[in-house]
């Protein structure tokens, strides 16, 4: 079966890649919500939204089989998506060094939605390190400021739950749907 991947990421694109899934990019310009102290909520709203965005622009019918998702790291209370500057994703490594958080992934497919939960532990970072990292990835691009799959090792100290999960597209879900094996 071929699916649509209703997002331009392309650290979901590697691990649909990486599972010998069929695939094409279809990008939306949904519009995305926070929704204060519910990132469960957040997320499959987002994803929901991604996921209507992409049936609108194929139409309907057809048999496409259409996936979404959308990611944000929780933390004392508060949803970190995509930083706005390099200023701010300075500011969201700082808060997060040292500490554990939760990252949250909506995931829909063909209108079934799911969320997965991931706890990330990061190093204690000094500001030296903080920027080297800067250097490294584009962290204006990941919720959280950073991404487990690039430097990660730099940065995050262990995990529980899905690897995928952090990296923006849990594995689980798919398996459930029947989209892998």
């Amino acid at each position: 079966m071929k699916i649509i991947l209703a997002s331009g990421s392309p650290r979901r694109a590697k691990i649909l890649e990486n599972l010998g899934v069929d695939f094409e990019i279809l990008k939306t310009d949904a519009a995305e919500v926070s929704c204060g102290s519910e990132p469960e909520r957040t997320v499959r709203e987002n994803a929901m939204a991604k996921w209507r965005a992409a049936c609108a622009a194929v139409g309907a019918g057809g048999g496409r089989h259409i996936l979404s998702a959308d990611t944000i790291v929780w933390f004392d209370g508060r949803i970190y998506g995509k930083p706005r500057d390099l200023a701010e994703a300075r500011v969201y490594l700082r808060e997060l060094s040292g500490r554990t958080h939760t990252v949250f992934t909506g995931v829909v497919f063909d209108g079934e939605a799911k969320v997965v939960r991931s706890d990330v532990t990061f190093r204690e970072l000094s500001d030296g390190q903080i920027e080297k990292y800067v250097g490294l990835v584009r962290p204006t691009d990941r919720a959280g400021a950073y991404d487990v799959d690039e430097s990660g090792d730099l940065i995050v100290a262990g995990w529980t739950g899905s690897y995928e999960n952090i990296m923006g597209l849990p594995v689980e879900p798919l398996r459930e749907w029947g989209i892998v094996k």
